[in-house]
């Protein structure tokens, strides 16, 4: 990761001013598995806070606490809405157990795949789009270059760090992560933590 960090401070430097300002480089990775993908689809557009509640009395309904496809099936969409979550929430991670079972979602796969190729993947589920894919991407199958660009965090760094009058679209946020790359998943970890706001997958 070392040559990472030493890239991106000499590629820009907005960005070498961010990563003195932070500091060492601690993303937490998660395991590539359908429990990252259910946990992913829980903390959409939720705080932290609210959504590890919520994870948290999901989990408890499981008899065995091991969050997989067979679990999540035998609960009734009543008893997943008693946990908190939302009607749409319950039926995109049944979705996800239901395509998972039937080796539609093959997680045992996706490390061979290219970036591109697992965005198709696991788009293919409701509820899952490409935010959510990239943050697959990024924590769990630990790719280096992705650029986040749905991801309202980073977009409110970048505006903050190159003093934009408005949060950029993503073609712009294409051309400046130019200097980024092969990078950009370590240049987005340090805008979120620019922001000092929790990264969640």
């Amino acid at each position: 990761m070392h040559k990472a960090i030493v890239h991106l401070k000499k590629a820009d430097p907005v960005m070498r001013a961010i990563i003195e300002r932070v500091g060492a480089y601690r993303i937490e990775h998660r395991e590539p598995s359908f429990e990252t993908l259910v946990r992913s689809i829980v903390y959409q557009q939720l705080s932290g806070r609210v959504a590890a509640v919520i994870l948290g009395r999901l989990i408890a309904m499981l008899p065995s606490g091991k969050v997989t496809p067979e679990a999540i099936l035998k609960l009734t969409p009543a008893r997943m809405r008693k946990a908190g979550l939302s009607k749409q929430k319950t039926a995109y991670i049944r979705d996800l157990a239901r395509k998972t079972l039937k080796g539609h979602v093959k997680f045992e796969t996706l490390a061979e795949l290219a970036d591109h190729e697992v965005i198709e993947h696991l788009t293919q589920v409701k509820g899952i789009g490409v935010w959510t894919a990239h943050m697959f991407l990024i924590f769990a199958l630990r790719r280096p270059d992705i650029l986040a660009t749905g991801d309202l965090g980073v977009r409110a760094a970048i505006r903050k760090a190159y003093q934009l009058e408005e949060l950029p679209h993503p073609q712009q946020m294409e051309e400046l992560a130019v200097a980024w790359r092969p990078y950009c998943s370590v240049a987005v970890w340090y805008l979120w933590r620019s922001l000092e706001g929790p990264a969640q997958i």
